[in-house]
């Protein structure tokens, strides 16, 4: 089921990043039994042969590529803000690798988080972030916003268009440094990076992360919303109760669907859950708020 709304201009994806124990392929032949065809391609279990398996399943799916993907091995943390010579050189790499990706399956777009202020350790993704020294903002920021101004020039040579996604910060990580070691979490600072990148360079708006942030840090997430409803290029949705990214189902009576752009080409579902008939039901259900 490769949703599209109204004049077939938009696609809503499902992310595969809730299914972290199963390769891209095997997660999109699983989900291909219940009639899903549009996925946007997230983290999961090493493979090896991803080429070639990108290019047989685009044959009948719709693929969007994200952040990490493909998955590594050994894993690492991709942070094109950071310091660390080792890890800016890998993300750097792992950024053009995506990117050919993308323009292999013809997908036409690769989105990536905002960087970070630190270096965290695989294992403390989506957990709670052990405090250490946060680099300089300013250095951090001029360094990040170079990085992908280069990355959106090479990736407009292999018409891509590149998406940041705002970081999220939670109310344990807030309290553990005292501070956001992260970019891109309030307002400000996404009009700031967005203000000073390419033009082939766009905003992915993840609702969740908003919510998350907004609670931790007292701002309106729906003032956040509608600020870059304009200028959004693309969303995750998902729910969480505040207080962490928990990436549950939308419902309903979701705060968000109000304040989002409706007439954009890109939506995906960052649904958790490894259902087939709950996340055709989660298509559904959007492809309802966005017609």
């Amino acid at each position: 089921m490769c949703i599209r709304d109204r004049e077939n201009t938009s696609v809503i994806y499902i992310s595969t990043g809730g299914f972290k124990d199963l390769a891209f392929d095997e997660v999109v032949l699983r989900l291909n039994n219940y009639g899903i065809t549009a996925f946007e391609l997230s983290g999961g279990r090493y493979t090896e042969q991803i080429k070639e398996k990108l290019l047989s399943l685009s044959l009948s799916n719709n693929l969007a590529i994200h952040n990490y993907f493909p998955p590594h091995e050994p894993p690492f943390v991709f942070n094109l803000a950071s310091l660390n010579a080792e890890i800016v050189e890998k993300s750097i790499s792992h950024a053009k690798l995506s990117i050919d990706y993308a323009a292999l399956i013809g997908s036409g777009v690769y989105s990536f988080h905002a960087g970070y202020l630190i270096d965290p350790i695989v294992k403390e993704l989506g957990e709670k972030i052990n405090k250490r020294l946060i680099n300089p903002r300013d250095k951090s920021m001029d360094l990040f916003i170079s990085r992908v101004n280069k990355l959106s020039e090479y990736a407009e040579s292999k018409n891509v268009k590149l998406m940041i996604e705002n970081n999220v910060l939670s109310h344990k990580n807030y309290l553990e440094f005292g501070d956001c070691p992260l970019m891109m979490v309030e307002l400000e600072e996404t009009a700031e990076i967005m203000g000073k990148t390419n033009e082939n360079v766009g905003l992915l708006i993840d609702v969740a992360h908003v919510k998350v942030s907004a609670q931790t840090l007292g701002f309106s997430g729906q003032e956040y919303l509608q600020e870059f409803k304009s200028l959004a290029s693309a969303y995750h949705f998902s729910e969480n109760n505040g207080l962490s990214d928990d990436n549950n189902p939308v419902t309903e009576k979701s705060w968000f669907w109000p304040f989002i752009n409706k007439d954009l080409d890109y939506y995906s579902l960052e649904i958790y859950e490894n259902d087939g008939d709950l996340l055709k039901s989660q298509l559904e259900l959007t492809k309802g708020f966005l017609s």
